[in-house]
């Protein structure tokens, strides 16, 4: 119970634990993010890190000077295709048993079905859309990785993929997140983000829903 506190704090104040992290550890921030975001994308059981808000956030502190673009840009795109890459080799090692159990504690077999038909209809594609999507992000590569995706073929979706999320989010922070009415409501804005960030997920949920009530 206290970690979800300590998240949903996270989230809801990210702007000011952010700088308060940049203040106390200089440049060991850097690792933290780059931590983060390797675990998010990594880490089959950490869908619930923040990534979008996150990069959003740091690029603007980027844009006020309290980091510097460049290694944002560099080191994130880095942690994330090598997120991708080992939750691809956990996908490929042990994903056919985690298919044949039901429920976990950690791995939801919806999160897996949901990204299976995600994957279904997107092909390898999904690779590169679901960076933009929270839970099918982390979910994704395993997938790829139980379905034997041939190694280059991800790797290629998964570089290009791990470019346009980091440039995106990172640059939108570096861009707007220093005009004013943006600064002066940036806890609005980051969990506006987040909300924008999961209404693929609820539609989803929504409209699963609603094809089981008409079954």
């Amino acid at each position: 119970m206290e970690l979800v506190q300590q998240f949903v704090d996270l989230f809801l104040h990210l702007d000011t634990h952010l700088q308060e992290v940049i203040e106390s550890y200089g440049t060991w921030t850097y690792f933290l993010l780059f931590l983060i975001i390797f675990c998010e994308t990594g880490l089959v059981v950490t869908p619930i890190l923040p990534g979008d808000s996150l990069l959003f956030a740091a690029g603007a502190f980027a844009g006020i000077g309290a980091l510097d673009l460049t290694t944002l840009l560099v080191l994130l795109t880095v942690a994330a295709v090598l997120g991708d890459a080992v939750n691809y080799a956990i996908g490929k090692y042990m994903g056919p048993k985690v298919f044949s159990r039901t429920d976990g504690r950690f791995l939801k077999r919806e999160y897996l079905d949901r990204t299976h038909a995600f994957y279904e209809k997107y092909g390898g594609k999904t690779i590169i859309i679901a960076r933009f999507v929270p839970i099918v992000r982390t979910f994704a590569p395993f997938v790829a990785g139980v379905g034997s995706m041939s190694y280059f073929r991800f790797a290629t979706f998964n570089v290009v993929g791990a470019i346009l999320w980091v440039a995106v989010c990172v640059l939108a922070g570096y861009v707007f997140g220093n005009v004013p009415i943006v600064r002066e409501h940036f806890t609005l804005v980051v969990l506006g983000i987040v909300f924008i960030s999961i209404l693929p997920g609820v539609f989803e949920y929504l409209r699963h829903r609603r094809d089981a009530a008409r079954r």
